[in-house]
């Protein structure tokens, strides 16, 4: 997604959601401090890893009945929580997008077997980042949801599921397979309120639907989204 399609975004979604700019900056910054030793790549080093056609999975109840009646296909990219779910059914994603909630052992160990890591920061993850993003051993590329730099990148997207699909898109995705998607009905979390996850979810519809023409974004089955 082009800056100036998602910083219009972003600033209605500070507004609605009540979160701080400069917080999200902050944990940039942090972030960039604590992979000083990481395996840091360029966009050009790892676009091999992305082809015409993409699954991107996401963590919602459904993710095992989507995978069971329509089989992945094309370069597999998972939002961070549900790396332990696929590894349960065999699967290994070849992409993981995470802002480092969820199970963080099976996101290790994906990218110790060489897994992309997509690290995000955002203002009220900065205890994660600072515990366990430095101990990622593949390849690793910051995001942020704020101002990019040459160190940390902006593809868009609020959440770990619609961020992994504009990084498909950015790296030349051109059909993209959901799986493990349901904007009304997610996972339940220890200590998390399920209406703000909601309106996370709204959002992330939202961003998904912007991506327009470009891609062809569908779910399980022949549905188009």
């Amino acid at each position: 997604m082009k800056q100036s399609e998602w910083m219009p975004l972003y600033s209605e979604i500070l507004e609605d959601m009540g979160y701080d700019r400069l917080q999200d900056e902050s944990c940039a910054r942090l972030l960039k401090a604590v992979t000083m030793n990481s395996d840091l790549v360029t966009e050009d080093e790892v676009a091999h890893m992305f082809g015409d056609r993409c699954t991107v999975f996401g963590d919602a109840p459904c993710l095992e009945a989507d995978i069971g009646s329509t089989p992945p296909e094309g370069t597999l990219i998972s939002s961070g929580s549900a790396v332990a779910r696929l590894d349960a059914l065999g699967i290994s994603p070849d992409v993981v997008v995470t802002d480092l909630d969820g199970p963080i052992g099976p996101q290790l160990e994906a990218s110790a077997r060489g897994c992309l890591t997509f690290i995000h920061a955002h203002g009220d993850n900065q205890d994660l980042v600072r515990e366990y993003a430095g101990r990622f051993s593949g390849p690793v590329i910051l995001t942020t949801q704020s101002v990019p730099d040459t160190v940390v990148a902006n593809y868009g997207g609020f959440t770990d599921g619609d961020r992994a699909v504009c990084i498909a898109q950015e790296f030349g995705c051109r059909e993209i397979l959901l799986e493990g998607f349901d904007f009304e009905r997610p996972n339940r979390k220890e200590g998390s309120d399920p209406a703000v996850k909601l309106r996370k979810l709204a959002w992330a519809r939202r961003i998904i639907g912007s991506l327009g023409p470009s891609v062809r974004i569908r779910g399980p089955g022949d549905g188009q989204l």
